[in-house]
C-alpha cells in the first residue's frame, strides 16, 4: 500500500561518558558489548547496585539501571516522525544527544520511509504508531493509505483539523465530515500493519491530534485494534507533565520551563510530549493559520530536549528516564 497524494512544497567497548544521563542511554548499550563489573558500577554511579541486574535491564533496552530505580520516572516522547526530514533528524538527535526515549511515527506521511531507516539504525529508540487521520499543514499534505472517501477532502488528503475551527474555511473538520467507522478501521489497521512490518521496535499506539479518540465510537475502534495487534494504546496511569509553553515561548524559555518541570516532579510516572524540529527552510515552509512559527517553536523543543542543563537536572534529581515499552513491560 502507498500514500495517496502525499505532497510537500519545501525546500568496541562502551566508553564512560561524563554525565549519568548519557551513561544510561540505551543507544550506547549494543548487544554483545563487553563491560566489566567495575565499569558497570562506574556507569550507574551508585554503590551497591547489582551488576547482573543492571546488565539485564540494559540488554532489555531499559534506559535506567537495575535495582537503583528512582521514585520519579519520566517518559519523554517526540512526536511526528515521518512528517518532515527535519522532524526525523530532530527526533533522532533528541534521542542520541538528549532525553527522548520514545518517538511516534506517522505512517501515511511523505518522510515515513526515512523514519523507518533511522529507527532501524537506532534500535534503542522505542517507537509508537501515531494513528493519523488528519493533515494539518498548508504546504505539506498527506492522505490515507487505503481507499477511504469519507476520510478525504476534495484533493484526496486527510482533513486539516480534528474538529471544525471557526477561523478555518468550512469543510476542514474531520469529525464534521462524517467519517465512516469501517473506513476508519481499515485505514488504522493498514497503518498499524505497515509499521509493524517495517519497524522492529514498535511497542504501542498513540493518536495524532486526538483524532482516533475524538468520539466514543472512534476510541472503540482504536482500542479494538490495540487488542488485535497486541499494542497498548497510550500509557494508562501515567501522569502528563506540563508542556514547554507552546509557540508563544522562545527556545530559551522552553529550556527554563523544562528545568522547572524537572525540579517540581513528584514521585510517580510522568509523560512529557512535544514535537522536536529544526529551524531550517523545510520547516519554515510548514504551518497553518494561527501557527506560522513552526520551525522556531519546534527547534526550541529540540534545544530543551538536548540541553546539558536539563540532563544535569535529571541526574541531580535522580529522575529515571524510561520508554513506553518499558512502562508497559512493568
Amino acid at each position: 500500500m502507498r500514500t495517496i497524494g502525499a505532497t510537500c512544497t519545501t525546500g568496541g567497548p562502551l566508553r564512560r561518558p561524563a554525565a549519568a544521563v548519557e551513561s544510561l542511554h540505551p543507544n550506547k548499550l549494543g548487544k554483545g558489548t563487553a563491560m566489566s563489573g567495575h565499569e558497570l558500577m562506574m556507569l550507574c554511579g551508585i554503590g551497591g547496585v547489582l551488576v547482573a541486574g543492571w546488565a539485564a535491564a540494559a540488554r532489555a533496552g531499559a534506559p535506567a539501571g537495575g535495582a537503583a530505580e528512582s521514585d520519579i520516572r519520566l517518559i519523554v516522547r517526540g512526536d511526528d516522525m515521518g512528517a518532515a526530514h527535519a522532524v526525523n533528524e530532530a527526533c533522532i538527535r533528541c534521542f542520541r544527544d538528549g532525553v527522548v526515549r520514545t518517538a511516534e511515527v506517522m505512517v501515511p506521511c511523505p518522510w515515513y520511509r526515512e523514519a523507518v531507516r533511522m529507527l532501524k539504525e537506532n534500535p534503542g529508540l522505542d517507537a509508537g504508531v501515531h494513528l493519523t487521520l488528519t493533515s494539518e499543514w498548508e504546504n505539506c499534505r498527506w492522505g490515507p493509505l487505503t481507499r477511504a472517501p469519507s476520510l478525504m477532502d476534495a484533493y484526496g488528503y486527510f482533513f486539516p483539523m480534528t474538529g471544525q475551527r471557526p477561523d478555518f474555511p468550512p469543510g476542514t473538520g474531520f469529525l464534521q465530515a462524517g467519517p465512516k467507522p469501517e473506513e476508519v478501521e481499515q485505514e488504522l489497521r493498514a497503518q498499524i500493519s505497515r509499521a509493524k512490518a517495517d519497524i522492529p521496535q514498535v511497542s504501542h499506539l498513540t493518536d495524532h491530534m486526538g483524532a482516533a479518540g475524538a468520539s466514543p465510537a472512534l476510541r472503540a475502534i482504536a482500542e479494538r485494534l490495540a487488542r488485535e495487534f497486541g499494542l497498548p494504546l497510550e500509557a494508562p496511569g501515567a501522569k502528563r507533565a506540563p508542556g514547554l509553553g507552546g509557540a508563544k515561548t522562545s527556545p530559551e524559555e522552553k529550556e527554563e520551563t523544562l528545568l522547572r518541570t524537572i525540579e517540581n516532579l513528584a514521585p510517580g510516572t510522568w509523560i512529557l510530549v512535544d514535537h522536536p524540529g529544526l529551524d531550517v527552510p523545510e520547516m519554515q515552509a510548514l504551518g497553518h493559520k494561527g501557527y506560522e512559527t513552526v520551525a522556531r517553536d519546534r527547534a526550541g523543543v529540540t534545544r530543551a530536549f538536548t540541553s546539558e542543563r536539563v540532563k544535569r537536572a535529571i541526574q541531580s534529581r535522580g529522575v529515571r528516564l524510561m520508554s513506553y515499552a518499558e512502562f508497559h513491560r512493568k
